[in-house]
């Protein structure tokens, strides 16, 4: 599974390994995920969050309030801990990628599934910011139209 994940999405995993242990928590949620795309800024997810004016400092806002409010259950995906929320947006960014026929999962294909899954954090804080899936697919759909289709 992890052979098809792009080098940028591989970074942000390592990043949200990082996320996790500065909240001091043993496995990696969704808003870990989230905070390490706003982070990193690249990739094409990066770009979205970017054209929807969302940065990782209101992300990092939306996900403390939505923390106090609640801890999910922990859940291991592979060697790296994470929450079941976390597995589902991984299947759901494989899907995606294969939807849009690209040869590996890429950060917009996570962004999309994360603004997809429903009752999490990331999910929430995303949404609370003004991303909603439609909105995150449109600014795809911008981006892609803007940039040449690799061979």
């Amino acid at each position: 599974m992890y052979e098809q994940l792009s080098k940028n999405v591989e970074r942000v995993i390592k990043v949200a390994n990082e996320v996790a242990r500065e909240y001091e928590l043993d496995y990696v949620g969704t808003e870990h995920v989230l905070l390490a795309i706003a982070r990193e800024g690249t990739g094409v997810g990066g770009k979205i969050l970017q054209a929807l004016k969302i940065d990782e400092f209101k992300l990092k806002n939306a996900v403390d309030k939505l923390m106090k409010k609640s801890m999910e259950d922990t859940w291991v995906f592979g060697r790296l801990p994470g929450t079941p929320h976390f597995r589902n947006v991984m299947a759901k960014a494989i899907e995606e990628a294969q939807k849009l026929r690209s040869r590996e999962v890429c950060t917009e294909h996570v962004l999309l599934a994360l603004a997809n899954e429903k009752g999490s954090v990331g999910e929430a804080a995303l949404a609370e910011l003004g991303g909603t899936p439609e909105r995150v697919r449109a600014e795809l759909n911008r981006l892609s139209s803007q940039k040449p289709m690799a061979s």
